[in-house]
């Protein structure tokens, strides 16, 4: 047990029996009163988040948390696949696990996964990933108004907006956060 002044960005605590994610920390104080940890917390199992206010009277349980370098292989009915790079090991994750990352994930790119005790519970994209487009229609010859943009459609089956002069076979960056095209990589 720990006290809730210890908790960090990107820990996992756990809360009411389940594993969550640390995503914000704020240290309060009120005039004479004790302070108090603000955090907001996202459930690993529900992927639901919530504020919850620690004491500092209060304990709090730290989960042992990994980081592995895994490449994602493929997808199939058991889950989706990733792939220790030395070891070879196979991780499968759910489908649900991985849902909202799923238009970001590129065979044969490494990703980091969190693992809680020994358990693959979260895929960590990077701010940015360099995407192949393989589908996008020709632009208009004169539809040059600024920032005129067309749909195209990426190797993951991501659509995205991006500018007219973005051809099939281009490679671009796309946020992970926005799903926006960012520029060519």
């Amino acid at each position: 047990m720990a006290s809730p002044t210890d908790i960090r960005k990107g820990k996992v605590i756990l809360y009411q029996g389940v594993p969550h994610l640390v995503i914000e920390m704020l240290h309060r104080t009120q005039g004479r009163q004790a302070g108090f940890i603000q955090t907001t917390l996202r459930n690993l199992d529900t992927r639901s988040s919530t504020v919850v206010k620690f004491r500092s009277t209060e304990n709090v349980e730290f989960c042992h948390i990994s980081t592995k370098a895994l490449e994602y292989s493929f997808e199939d009915d058991q889950g989706i696949h990733f792939m220790h790079p030395e070891t070879f090991e196979d991780v499968v994750l759910p489908p649900d696990l991985v849902a909202e990352q799923k238009p970001y994930l590129i065979p044969n790119h490494a990703y980091d996964l969190l693992f809680v005790d020994d358990k693959p519970l979260e895929v960590h994209l990077p701010a940015s990933i360099a995407m192949k487009i393989i589908e996008s229609p020709e632009g208009v010859k004169g539809d040059s108004a600024s920032n005129v943009q067309k749909p195209a459609k990426t190797e993951s089956e991501l659509v995205l907006q991006v500018p007219l002069f973005i051809k099939e076979g281009d490679i671009i960056r796309v946020s992970t956060e926005t799903g926006k095209y960012l520029g060519r990589a």
